[in-house]
């Protein structure tokens, strides 16, 4: 009887540990990131990301960031979207650039799932670079400073990853500090 219940807190405990380790979340914005959310449910709780939100919504990609993905998101915080010039976020929440917004903002998104040691190695494996093929058909270049992931778009501007591996039910979110511009075609 001794053994068994000793066998059934080892269980219990195993389970417990098992489960909290599965169940990690992560703070953004203020708000716990939950593996077991997708990626809009968690981006709409961040204070640091309702540009973002407002944007996805505009754009009426809600559905597909909701759908199973998987997806590596490089989310722009609300400081990102105040570092474009003066009126920009305005100018592309506007009905007639729909398609211009749309292109923005999967231009931040690749297909797959993709953890920072995922990056790390196609970084090494690259001597010191990847390309990143975006769900808008661009590319993005990442590349290491030191430990920081650094990505940089088609025109040259950088952005670097704050927050790493906030998983998602579909997916992955890294919290960048810039927004990344496509080419303009």
């Amino acid at each position: 009887m001794k053994t068994r219940k000793i066998l059934s807190i080892a269980l219990f405990a195993l389970v417990f540990g098992a489960t909290s380790f599965a169940q990690k979340s992560v703070m953004v914005g203020g708000a716990e990131m939950y593996p077991t959310k997708n990626i809009i449910q968690n981006a709409m709780n961040s204070k640091e990301h309702t540009t973002l939100v407002a944007a996805v919504k505009a754009a009426g990609l809600v559905e597909t960031l909701e759908s199973t993905g998987p997806f590596t998101v490089f989310a722009p915080t609300n400081e990102a979207f105040d570092k474009l010039p003066k009126g920009t976020v305005d100018t592309l929440l506007k009905p007639e650039n729909l398609k211009m917004l749309q292109s923005i903002l999967t231009y931040h998104v690749v297909a797959g799932k993709m953890s920072s040691a995922d990056l790390q190695k196609a970084i090494k494996a690259g001597n010191g670079k990847a390309m990143l093929k975006t769900v808008n058909g661009g590319m993005l270049t990442i590349s290491m400073k030191g430990k920081q992931l650094i990505l940089t778009d088609e025109n040259g501007g950088n952005s670097m990853v704050t927050i790493a591996d906030v998983f998602q039910s579909n997916g992955v979110i890294f919290v960048i500090d810039a927004v990344l511009m496509p080419k303009q075609k």
